[in-house]
């Protein structure tokens, strides 16, 4: 068997131990270790390879981002800035039809904004919404279809731990990826309260209407979330402006939400400990897939797989969008069954040399900025898509009395919003470039 033909061997197997419930980082260590013994045909090589690998991985000062927006996360949720954020958005648009829902999703895309994590969002985000869709009336199927749509927000509106592991893998300005991930991201936003406007239209008894609020109670409501704007402009807008990195960014981000909790009362000794430990779970998790993936991707290299597909793709002379088209669908495809982190790694290092190897009418960096948010939206859709999107089973976990297939339901109108956006942002680079243009 050649190296080529062992490199093609090892999806399939891949995909079988994932199916046995191996987790998605020891499966990749475990294809990427007996891969690489095969072709070495001796174990000194691996065993160096392990111990070079491991510290090279983990002593990225890139890396270091991931806990701290995890941690900034995790505080921000006792600092009750979910809870303001829901309350805000919930006043000014609760009395309109479908008004609760689309609160919802302005407070996931708020909470977003200083959390790098899907999954936090949507399961910080159903604690609070989810009691006051139920009160105004909302079936289950549009209260967790909103919620897990609007879930995703969380690693699309910049920080986004999953952009910062793009931008690793690719070695692209993180900075400029938070910019061009901002107009794609408050589009998200306004599909989905589309989406939400087109659901009680045509399913009139699926939400309920709040009374109007006060402009008095809609201010206050506005001034609570104070705190949230403040994180956010001083980390994104500090970053954007060259004041610091955004690793520096980020732990500037988690002091300071760590701040305003203790100043609420959220934040206690029993607490603080256990962010501590919920942000150190988080991160193994996260850092054991990073490592699983790069020693998977070594032996991918080793078998000449993504060079000889660039080159096969290249010489067959395919159209450049037809192949783009194809990658983005593979990804809509085994965002059903695989979680985003794992597919990001797994699969950039062999994707990005072929698209890179095709002509875009882009200049490099912005090619590979202008993919990265592509393969972030459709990464982002497999989350939310049936039958097995992460966020779904977060949000139905949380809201029991509503069956799973209700939810599925629920989220297909947002999934089509999706499908439109990748379609738009895919025919018009300048949308998602604007912005990166502007300041850099």
């Amino acid at each position: 068997m050649s190296n080529l033909e062992l490199g093609f061997l090892s999806f399939p197997v891949l995909i079988l131990l994932i199916f046995l419930r191996i987790p998605i980082g020891l499966a990749m260590l475990i294809c990427g270790t007996v891969g690489s013994y095969i072709i070495f045909g001796s174990w000194n090589p691996i065993l160096s390879k392990l111990k070079g690998e491991t510290y090279s991985t983990f002593s990225s000062y890139s890396l270091s981002i991931v806990p701290l927006f995890l941690l900034m996360g995790q505080f921000a949720t006792l600092g009750g800035m979910s809870r303001s954020l829901f309350k805000a958005a919930e006043t000014w648009l609760g009395h309109r039809k479908g008004g609760v829902a689309m609160a919802a999703v302005g407070a996931c895309a708020g909470f977003g904004a200083i959390c790098g994590s899907s999954l936090a969002t949507a399961a910080t985000m159903s604690q609070v919404a989810l009691p006051e869709l139920k009160r105004y009336g909302y079936s289950g199927a549009l209260a967790t279809g909103t919620l897990a749509a609007g879930g995703t927000l969380g690693i699309l509106i910049p920080p986004s731990v999953i952009l910062v592991i793009y931008a690793i893998l690719t070695e692209q300005n993180i900075a400029k990826l938070f910019v061009a991930a901002f107009i794609p991201g408050i589009l998200a936003a306004i599909g989905y309260m589309i989406a939400i406007a087109v659901y009680v239209r045509v399913s009139p008894g699926s939400a309920g209407m709040r009374e109007r609020a006060p402009y008095a109670e809609r201010f206050a409501a506005l001034l609570d979330v104070w705190p949230v704007l403040l994180v956010f402009v001083t980390v994104v807008g500090g970053i954007y402006l060259g004041w610091f990195t955004p690793t520096e960014g980020a732990a500037v981000g988690a002091a300071g939400t760590g701040i305003i909790a203790l100043a609420n009362g959220g934040l206690t000794r029993t607490t603080f400990i256990s962010c501590i430990l919920s942000t150190a779970s988080a991160t193994a998790m996260i850092f054991f897939i990073v490592f699983g993936a790069s020693m998977f991707n070594s032996f991918l290299a080793l078998s000449q797989l993504p060079q000889q597909a660039a080159e096969f793709v290249t010489a067959q002379g395919f159209n450049a969008w037809m192949v783009l088209a194809l990658i983005l669908f593979f990804y809509l495809i085994f965002g059903c069954v695989m979680d985003s982190l794992s597919m990001i790694l797994l699969t950039v290092p062999i994707f990005f040399p072929i698209v890179t190897a095709l002509d875009f009418g882009l200049s490099p960096e912005e090619f590979a900025i202008w993919f990265g948010i592509l393969v972030l939206i459709v990464v982002e859709v497999g989350l939310i898509t049936p039958p097995v999107g992460m966020n779904l089973f977060v949000i139905n976990s949380m809201a029991k009395e509503t069956p799973i297939q209700h939810t599925y339901r629920g989220v297909l109108p947002f999934v089509a919003t999706d499908i439109v956006r990748v379609i738009i942002l895919a025919a018009f680079p300048a949308i998602t470039l604007f912005l990166m243009r502007l300041l850099y």
